[in-house]
């Protein structure tokens, strides 16, 4: 049985400053951007090429 990581989670301020880090500094590619809720959204970034591990950008519920 062959395993792998398909996402890893990493915790961000604000989305849009993350996609624009990740998409115009490091030239990953958005790969969705879906609205959960009004606080809430499915962000995942890729490096370009990249076939099985993904970046989900999550942003924290509290300051802690």
């Amino acid at each position: 049985m062959k395993q792998h990581l398909a996402h890893i989670a990493l915790v961000v301020r604000d989305y849009d400053e993350a996609i624009e880090f990740y998409t115009k500094k490091l030239n990953f590619k958005l790969v969705e951007d879906t609205e959960l809720s009004e606080e809430k959204r499915w962000v995942i970034v890729a490096p370009l090429g990249a076939k099985e591990c993904m970046l989900l950008l999550a942003k924290a519920g509290n300051e802690e």
